[in-house]
């Protein structure tokens, strides 16, 4: 059970309510995850929105990398939320299920694809020591080129938000759905 209700319609201020109608007839089409938190704060709710939505639709790092990106900030969080939204959005995207699996079970994938490896990478090696080696960040700029590899970087910050949002109030997947394993 969440630490937060979700705030009714006729509840919200007029700013709330803008934000809350821009989400709904945006490509999320719902209010989800971290936006139950945040719409209780419109200023933040609108920043927020405008930010994950271009790390999430508009990067350019095609979206089986990106999500792959979100499930190993999920995973290693224990962000149910994230993973049970972005799971089926990475497979849908092309990614391995084995790949997804072996995030899923905390192990390093065996990966058919260089892209995919220096995305673990490049996320395994900032959550475990907090910074990017030479020889990871020299790979990363190889493989994606400058701008792509800031917009990795942005989508790991913005996911780490969510993950610490989503606990914080601990925000669930509906009933019934499968959890990740512990």
């Amino acid at each position: 059970m969440s630490r937060l209700r979700e705030l009714k319609y006729e509840e919200m201020a007029p700013d709330q309510r803008a934000i809350h109608d821009r989400l709904i007839s945006g490509p999320r089409g719902r209010i989800a995850g971290p936006y139950i938190a945040w719409l209780r704060n419109a200023k933040l709710a609108d920043v927020a929105e405008q930010y994950g939505r271009f790390v999430r639709y508009e990067t350019s790092l095609p979206a089986r990398l990106s999500e792959m990106a979100i499930l190993i900030v999920g995973r290693h969080w224990n962000a149910q939320v994230e993973w049970w939204a972005h799971h089926p959005l990475a497979l849908k995207a092309g990614l391995d299920p084995a790949v997804a699996d072996a995030i899923a079970n905390r192990k390093r994938p065996l990966f058919k694809h260089a892209d995919e490896e220096i995305v673990y990478d490049v996320t395994m090696e900032l959550i475990e020591t907090k910074k990017l080696s030479d020889a990871t960040y020299r790979r990363a700029l190889d493989m994606f080129g400058e701008k792509t590899l800031i917009e990795l970087i942005a989508i790991l910050g913005n996911y780490f938000a969510v993950a610490l949002v989503l606990n914080t109030f601990e925000i669930m997947p509906p009933d019934g759905s499968k959890p990740m394993p512990d």
